[in-house]
């Protein structure tokens, strides 16, 4: 097996032919900071220098999240995407994040997101770059953004009604609504729920039928 981690706050660990990435601030709800940014960049460039990989499972450490999404802290800071002192500043720093998750769209494997527990914000935007999406049972979804007076900025206002259709995902979106796993289900958001205790082995499960077919 072989491990890679930015100060511990994202670990890839890489076996055989699957690399799981996993989001590890559980006492933060593995909520994304400056860190995790920088280990999700490096975690999805090692992978696409490791030919060996045949598919990706994403998760989050802990019991209670997948992730709480961006950071309060950071945005007080002013390291978060959205507080710059010019508007140029801030585009750019927006871009730059964006172009992180584009770049576990891109990864030439199948990705799976395994949600084992709260999703919301920029997490719930994060899991809309994966091909797959299985949650357990005690998952919630939502975006938030709305109620802070702005709209998600990561890349769900396009990706959200590709998957569950434009009218959803305008409600989700204009609402700030969260719905629960069974919810995220029937709308189309997750392929699969499972019991907490049964997700990675079903995630492992799936990314290991993916990563024995032919590459091509």
């Amino acid at each position: 097996m072989e491990t890679m981690d930015n100060q511990d706050v994202v670990r890839l660990d890489i076996e055989d032919a699957i690399a799981i990435v996993l989001l590890n601030r559980p006492e933060a709800m593995n909520a994304f900071n400056s860190a995790v940014w920088v280990g999700l960049q490096k975690a999805a460039q090692a992978i696409k220098e490791k030919p060996s990989v045949r598919a990706v499972i994403v998760t989050g450490a802990g019991e209670k999240a997948f992730s709480a999404g961006i950071d309060l802290k950071m945005v007080a800071s002013g390291s978060g995407p959205s507080i710059s002192p010019n508007y140029r500043d801030g585009f750019d720093r927006l871009n730059s994040l964006k172009m992180i998750f584009n770049m576990y769209e891109e990864l030439a494997v199948p990705v799976i997101a395994a949600i084992n527990g709260y999703c919301f914000g920029a997490a719930m935007e994060f899991i809309l770059c994966c091909d797959m999406r299985l949650a357990c049972d005690t998952a919630v979804f939502g975006l938030p953004e709305i109620t802070f007076g702005v709209i998600p900025d990561m890349g769900s206002t396009q990706r959200l009604p590709r998957i569950v259709g434009l009218g959803i995902a305008k409600e989700l979106i204009l609402t700030g609504r969260r719905i629960d796993a069974a919810e995220a289900l029937r709308v189309g958001l997750v392929e699969h729920v499972y019991p907490k205790e049964q997700l990675m082995t079903e995630a492992r499960k799936l990314a290991e039928e993916m990563a024995k077919l032919n590459p091509s």
